[in-house]
């Protein structure tokens, strides 16, 4: 931890070296862009799909996206029924009379001149999303983050440079596309809480089936308000990803913690403004702009948005359980599952390359879990339950589909949540060994991908164990068990190991020769079975 001493450009700290000082106390707030995943935009009929499009700039346009004179724009309700969802699962009291106003500002990837959003009347306000230390992993026991306000509006264009050229070419596949803006009080007070933050809200929106929720394809787009000791705000800019905004967080606190130590705040902070992020640090882009600058005025063009009273109650009762509530049942009883396997249950990442979402393997964990506790009914301990299905599901079943890069939802349609509950009864009833499984298993999925998971209509376990002579041996004779065992110590010719097994010197060891009888006998013997008559061979006292 270094100490804080009187800055200079010499000894100006690295991001690397970064602390929160205790005396100058971090205040932030994020507002965040979210593109919503309507089939149309917001305002016209227009394919909603910038970034499939990109080869194909101006694809999918129209005449009101390209602010032909002449057209107007007609709301799509998709959005407005996304934006509801949205409100309700950040606590949001929604406003059942909103509208829409203009915010006027020249660019030319915003052909209109202005941009529809909503201003004097939002969407939604006073809402919260609870941070968790257990769950979220925030230094406190649990942190509200207050919402400020939810309002939709239409995204912009986009601007495309060409230095070489000397020209901006401008591509309107994005115009148009519908945004909710989340803006949120300045609650934060650490980077743990910021990164805890976005991520649950990233998750949040996926879980609701409303956006991407990416942040490097543009989908969330997040711009930070920031100030230390209640000094004047800086927003920050052009962050494309979780590192870019804490690092640019980092950065931008240590230069004004500098300022402020050469005594030049009330010079250089009085006034708000609004930098970028080079990607090593923060530059000024421009003075911040107040709300005359925009010259907001009501959209004569779009009616209020006006809800039944109702309507937010009708769509709470068609929305999924949220995502911390899932979690909360499933490391309870029965499941008892760790935060960490939970959390791969619940946390859909969006990755390209996992081979399952959150929903449909969440779906088979539970599906599986209870015909195999069906099966099961007695003779097991509540909370060794979800032992076989946490561990063949979760990462031996996920992991052979990522090697073979088989999606799950395609081997789904033959192997059932019912036929893989079988599958476990066989290990459960140590009909074949955990090493056997493994194989089996992975030979299971090798051929469903083999075949496009057309030639079986069903999968016979009991024929394969047959076929590949696996089944597990669970009575052999004491004294030809004795007999393999002393054969394996006798191939090892290692006569110090094998003294310091007897003598209890090395006791771990002994698990080096019970695996070379696993080997040996393809899994088929148990290994306490081995373990057993290895110390008898050995006369080991320990």
């Amino acid at each position: 931890m270094w100490v804080f001493r009187r800055f200079n450009h010499t000894h100006f700290p690295q991001i690397s070296e970064f602390r929160l000082l205790p005396q100058y106390k971090l205040k932030c707030g994020l507002e965040i862009h979210t593109q919503l995943d309507t089939r149309n935009k917001l305002f016209s009929m227009s394919t909603n799909d910038p970034f499939h499009s990109a080869n194909n700039p101006n694809l999918h346009t129209s005449f009101f996206d390209i602010a032909l004179p002449g057209t107007q724009p007609l709301l799509n309700y998709e959005a407005v029924l996304f934006a509801t969802k949205l409100a309700i699962a950040l606590n949001c009291r929604v406003n059942l009379d909103s509208q829409f106003d203009r915010k006027h500002y020249f660019y030319g990837d915003q052909p209109l001149g202005y941009q529809i959003t909503q201003h004097f009347s939002p969407f939604a306000s006073q809402g919260h999303l609870p941070l968790y230390r257990d769950i979220d992993g925030i230094a406190e026991i649990n942190k509200n983050i207050h919402v400020a306000q939810l309002q939709i509006e239409q995204d912009t264009g986009k601007s495309l440079y060409k230095k070489s050229e000397q020209i901006t070419l401008i591509d309107l596949n994005r115009s148009g596309v519908p945004l909710i803006e989340m803006v949120t009080e300045p609650d934060f007070q650490d980077l743990g809480q910021i990164r805890a933050f976005i991520k649950k809200y990233q998750n949040l929106v996926r879980h609701l089936k409303i956006s991407t929720g990416d942040l490097e394809t543009g989908a969330i787009r997040v711009d930070v308000n920031l100030s230390i000791n209640d000094h004047a705000r800086v927003e920050l800019k052009n962050l494309p990803n979780t590192s870019s905004i804490l690092n640019a967080i980092k950065y931008e606190y240590l230069r004004q913690v500098r300022i402020i130590e050469d005594g030049m705040a009330n010079k250089l902070l009085s006034q708000p403004e609004t930098r970028g992020w080079t990607g090593s640090s923060t530059v000024k882009l421009r003075g911040k702009e107040t709300t005359i600058d925009y010259r907001y005025m009501p959209d004569m063009e779009l009616p209020r948005i006006k809800l039944a009273s109702d309507v937010v109650e009708t769509v709470r009762k068609t929305m999924p359980p949220s995502p911390d509530k899932v979690l909360n049942t499933l490391i309870s009883e029965p499941y008892r599952l760790s935060l960490k396997d939970a959390k791969i249950l619940c946390l859909n990442s969006n990755g390209q390359g996992e081979m399952y979402n959150h929903e449909e393997l969440q779906q088979f964990y539970l599906d599986t879990f209870h015909s195999y506790a069906y099966r099961v009914k007695e003779g097991i301990r509540a909370n060794n339950l979800s032992k076989l299905p946490t561990n063949w599901i979760i990462h031996e079943l996920l992991g052979d589909l990522n090697k073979l890069e088989l999606p799950l939802s395609k081997i789904t349609k033959v192997l059932k949540p019912k036929i893989f509950a079988d599958f476990l009864m066989l290990i459960h009833n140590n009909e074949i060994s955990g090493a056997s499984g493994k194989l089996l298993l992975f030979h299971v999925l090798k051929t469903l991908k083999e075949t496009n998971c057309d030639a079986c209509a069903s999968i016979d376990f009991d024929s394969l164990i047959d076929e590949f002579d696996i089944r597990t041996i669970n009575q052999i004779d004491d004294g030809e068990l004795e007999e393999i065992c002393q054969g394996i110590i006798e191939s090892i010719k290692n006569e110090k190991l094998i003294n310091d097994i007897a003598s209890g010197k090395k006791k771990n060891s002994i698990k080096f020769l019970v695996g070379q009888g696993m080997k040996l006998s393809q899994g088929r013997i148990k290994a306490q079975d081995f373990e057993k008559s290895f110390k008898k061979v050995l006369d080991v006292k320990w």
